[in-house]
């Protein structure tokens, strides 16, 4: 067993952030990733997926994105600029390391890993969401005999040429899916709920609107909502044109999976080759299950980034911090209120 001050689960934005301003404060930490390498969910990103097509990334404390070329696949640049940053400030990364649990050890936090056991006083979690695809369950699922994925699984549209894809969820990267896919097969989008287009992009107003909501709900234990579902989805360019191909008819969720597509209880059925799940992800927290966190409306409690039901945990790009740049707001602010609390435990110790 390890004996240290912090230890950061995830390194990706939220994560490199937190490690940042630690190491600036002098705190002693490790940062656990299980990614093979930098880049945090930026490495499994689909490659047709490109800089300058991705809503904003926002720069790591202290270092500008150097990356002028949008036509670059996000899963490469992104991963090379945090392996960069990681390099420039010699941050203390561990990989692969997966994180099994986090318990409470008593006067510290106990994190077991498959690179054996820390002991911690303060924990910031920073896992995300993307190892956490969400898969809704319909009558029928098991007997399709098509492909169905999800958008941790989509790799780009030319594996689809010329088949029948039904793409399942009201989200932007539903709409991305679509504008690639219906380039090169033909397609159906379903959602639960209409969807909702707003201006060509979302204002600052949009933003804090959306940020002010999700911060509600995990203030009151609820678990956080989507951002989309606060601002709707941005009506660009390319939105535009799609919907006048009729891309962007959008269907009513479907009753039922059939063998060899969908169908809806007034009659209707649609043939399909694939169901692509574009339905989201939830937080990867299933490791901090041990220390009982739940809250009765089925979220985490936070205030601030602190959870309210353990003090000496933290978590960074969870709710509304889950944006690039709310990840950094969150990183720098969880590591400052660790550093206050480890200050305060020690002043306690000396009287």
């Amino acid at each position: 067993m390890q004996l240290i001050d912090v230890v950061v689960v995830g390194a990706g934005q939220a994560g490199l952030t937190a490690a940042h301003h630690l190491q600036r404060t002098g705190v002693d930490h490790v940062l656990l990733d299980r990614g093979a390498g930098p880049g945090g969910a930026w490495r499994n990103r689909w490659p047709s997926l490109r800089l300058g097509g991705v809503h904003g990334i926002h720069a790591l404390p202290g270092s500008a994105v150097a990356e002028s070329d949008g036509a670059r696949p996000a899963s490469e640049v992104v991963p090379e600029y945090f392996g960069r940053y990681e390099r420039d400030l010699a941050l203390p990364v561990l990989r692969p390391v997966r994180v099994d649990a986090v318990r409470d050890g008593g006067e510290r936090l106990l994190v077991e890993t498959s690179a054996g056991t820390w002991a911690a006083r303060a924990v910031i979690n920073a896992t995300g969401t993307w190892d956490n695809p969400f898969w809704p369950h319909y009558p029928g699922q098991r007997e399709f005999t098509g492909r169905q994925l999800h958008t941790a699984d989509y790799r780009g549209a030319a594996e689809f040429r010329g088949q029948h894809v039904v793409v399942v969820g009201g989200g932007i990267s539903a709409v991305e899916h679509l504008l690639e896919i219906s380039e090169l097969a033909s397609t159906t989008w379903v959602t639960r709920r209409p969807p909702r287009f707003t201006g060509a992009a979302f204002t600052p107003e949009d933003g804090r609107a959306a940020v002010a909501e999700v911060e509600r709900r995990v203030r009151e234990g609820l678990p956080p909502g989507s951002v989309v579902s606060a601002t709707g989805l941005p009506n660009s360019p390319a939105v535009v044109a799609a919907r006048e191909r009729g891309v962007l008819d959008r269907l009513p969720m479907f009753q039922r999976i059939t063998a060899d597509g969908v169908a809806w209880a007034d009659g209707r059925a649609q043939r399909a080759d694939v169901i692509l799940w574009a339905t989201g992800f939830r937080p990867a927290i299933a490791h901090l299950a041990p220390l009982n966190l739940r809250a009765p409306g089925g979220g985490i409690q936070l205030d601030g980034t602190r959870a309210v039901a353990e003090p000496r945990l933290h978590l960074v790009g969870y709710g509304p911090s889950a944006s690039t740049i709310g990840a950094n707001r969150a990183g720098r602010a969880a590591a400052h209120e660790v550093r206050a609390l480890l200050r305060e435990r020690d002043q306690e110790c000396l009287k």
